[in-house]
């Protein structure tokens, strides 16, 4: 132990008598780990946010789009096939335990006026557990009942950008607005959202009960989507497949043929969202990386005039004892307390520069233990690998050849 300090101190001599190069030196290391640090924290920052608004669509949901219509001989294309009605909605609430709750979804749009204000925003018909399904809770009011759908009631949800957009601070439940020159009652008020992984306002939305949309808004007779819950994350892959077969019987597909519907669950959309940030990720690290092996060769090239500046000092000890190991050892600390300092200052930049730009540039950032110390390691080895060649080469010098060197 007492040696493994003596090599210490004199590694720091060392660095400490050159200390313009040292820093130069160090410079690639600081460059390369402040890189990986703020590069890794900003995918990290990126996937955090990416899984929050994943969750924010709700409890274990299982999305149900229709098919692509067939029409003058060419496929139109995912969600233009009117297969979906509110038969399978009743059929997939009662006939799948593995599903908790079950809603259809409409889809319009229009202008919305209260008072000499208006917005134009997307009208959403749905049923009493859209709610339920999308972990969506009312503020202020309270969600329709099953009564306003069956009685086809012009009642409405509004979110919360609806509500700032119309009502300025006033209190909306119980207001009446006019959507698509329809008055409609609002009976709540629902919780901020945000936006969703596709970057849309999920707060700039009104709810409204689905025959409501259907009859009223639309006139369409069948269903835009419908939504459902399964009852736990590990049943939605049971879920989806008895959800498939079911609705290949309703709609009589024959065996081997085409549906016309798709399935897509919430690990779906995880896993796809998940696998590209994670390759973001890596491409980030991998980037920032190289300047790391860039500080590496930086490394080797002043340990490599170290040596031939020091050639009669190591001479000097080889004659007075030193085996070939020991200046081994010796060079390989210093290039190893180099690449450590520079690992330490470059986690200090990595930290500072993760803050600025989540302060500034108002980027999620997230900044995990985990790559703090894989940086600094992999900059200590760096400091092993590209220190080695230079601290083996001082080793193996001719003591009498390195007395006599100029």
């Amino acid at each position: 132990m007492t040696r493994f300090f003596l090599i210490l101190r004199v590694a720091f001599r060392a660095i400490a008598r050159n200390k313009l190069r040292s820093a130069l030196t160090c410079l690639g290391i600081i460059i390369g780990v402040g890189a990986v640090i703020a590069m890794v924290a900003i995918g990290e920052g990126a996937s955090s946010m990416v899984r929050s608004q994943i969750a924010s669509l709700g409890d274990n949901v299982i999305n149900i789009f229709p098919g692509s219509d067939y029409r003058g001989g060419r496929m139109m294309g995912g969600g233009t096939n009117s297969s979906l009605t509110e038969g399978d909605v009743e059929a997939l609430a009662t006939q799948l335990p593995y599903l908790t709750a079950v809603s259809p979804v409409v889809n319009t749009s229009g202008q919305v006026i209260f008072g000499n204000q208006n917005w134009s925003t997307q009208v959403v018909g749905v049923g009493v557990d859209y709610l339920t399904i999308r972990r969506w809770a009312v503020v202020k009011g309270a969600n329709f009942n099953p009564s306003a759908v069956r009685s086809v009631a012009k009642v409405a949800l509004i979110g919360q950008t609806i509500a700032d957009q119309l009502f300025q601070g006033e209190d909306p439940v119980g207001q009446v607005i006019r959507i698509k020159k329809m008055p409609f009652t609002v009976v709540g008020v629902l919780d901020k959202k945000g936006m969703n992984t596709w970057g849309r306002d999920q707060d700039d939305v009104i709810i409204v009960p689905y025959t409501t949309a259907m009859k009223r808004m639309s006139g369409q007779t069948y269903l835009s989507m419908i939504m459902a819950s399964a009852t736990s994350a590990a049943a939605l892959p049971q879920a989806s497949e008895a959800a498939t077969e079911l609705l290949r019987t309703r709609h009589r597909i024959p065996p081997g043929g085409t549906d016309d519907f798709s399935i897509r669950t919430q690990a779906d959309i995880q896993n796809v969202m998940g696998s590209t940030a994670g390759v973001m990720r890596v491409l980030l690290a991998v980037i920032a990386s190289v300047s790391l092996v860039v500080g590496g060769i930086g490394i080797m090239n002043i340990m490599l005039v170290s040596v031939t500046e020091r050639t009669r000092e190591i001479g000097v000890r080889m004659a007075v004892g030193a085996k070939g190991w020991h200046v081994l050892l010796q060079f390989l600390a210093e290039s190893t307390v180099l690449a450590s300092l520079g690992g330490v200052l470059g986690i200090l930049l990595g930290l500072l520069t993760a803050e600025l730009v989540s302060r500034f540039a108002r980027w999620p950032v997230l900044v995990s233990p985990q790559s703090v110390v894989v940086a600094f390691c992999f900059a200590a080895a760096i400091g092993i690998f590209f220190g080695f060649w230079p601290a083996r080469k001082a080793s193996q010098l001719d003591p009498i050849e390195a007395l006599r060197y100029e």
